[in-house]
């Protein structure tokens, strides 16, 4: 048995932070891939490895870009994934919010948050957008 990969387990892990986001169960994103929602299983462990075509498929069925599966990555020599890589820097967040250092996809009201924030009608949604950046602007 060999060991999974660090760089497939963490992308597994975004593949099943943004099918979750979504609403979206394993057998969803599979038939809209064209696979076996066993094999999204193995994807979001990391027990296989996603081929760059996969990828490319599920990203276009998630909605994001590739390179969103390798934001946050860091080398097994400790280092960050290269910048191109990485997300556009964030304007820090005040003490005790949930800024910084902390992983917003491990924080549960973080993620219930933007799932309802999905959930809701595009043209209410962008509207919504609006008002919340106006208001971080005033703050």
């Amino acid at each position: 048995m060999s060991m999974s990969h660090h760089v497939d387990v963490h992308v597994g892990k975004r593949i099943r932070h943004r099918r979750w986001l979504l609403a979206m169960t394993q057998q969803q994103l599979a038939e809209q891939v064209g696979i076996k929602f066993q094999q999204i299983q193995k994807y979001e462990t990391g027990a296989n490895r996603v081929s760059a075509s996969r990828l490319w498929d599920i990203a276009d069925t998630l909605g994001v870009p590739v390179s969103f599966f390798f934001e946050g990555l860091v080398s097994a020599n400790g280092d960050m994934a290269p910048a191109a890589l990485q997300a556009a820097p964030r304007a820090a967040m005040p003490e005790g919010g949930a800024g910084g250092s902390k992983d917003l996809m491990g924080d549960r009201e973080a993620m219930d948050l933007v799932r309802t924030y999905y959930a809701i009608p595009e043209n209410q949604r962008r509207r919504l957008f609006d008002l919340a950046r106006v208001l971080s602007d005033v703050a």
